[in-house]
């Protein structure tokens, strides 16, 4: 696991009361040198999302990951679910779209 990665999930279990995580680094689908760590898909699943709007989950996050976001990433896909509503969508979260700029 590379270094951005770690300090996201260390700071999201920290925080959260997860009962699923997946981190998806997507870096290599966007164009730029190779290596980085600057687009990541995040898929949480936890009951502190009960209730909240989608806009409070996503400012949930962004105030944990206040300084990644103002370094290194540059995109960060949030799928934020609470556990009724992962069990709904049987467990499947959308799959990224392409980056028109790849190759670029």
């Amino acid at each position: 696991m590379v270094k951005v990665e770690a300090a996201i999930r260390s700071k999201l279990e920290a925080a959260l009361r997860l009962e699923f995580i997946a981190i998806e680094n997507e870096s290599d689908q966007h164009s730029g040198p190779a290596g980085r760590e600057s687009h990541f898909k995040l898929t949480l699943v936890s009951e502190d999302f009960a209730g909240l709007l989608p806009v409070k989950r996503h400012q949930k996050i962004y105030a944990l990951l206040v300084e990644e976001m103002a370094g290194p990433v540059h995109a960060l896909a949030l799928h934020l679910y609470s556990p009724k509503e992962w069990q709904a969508k049987g467990k499947q979260r959308p799959n990224s779209p392409d980056c028109l700029g790849v190759g670029s």
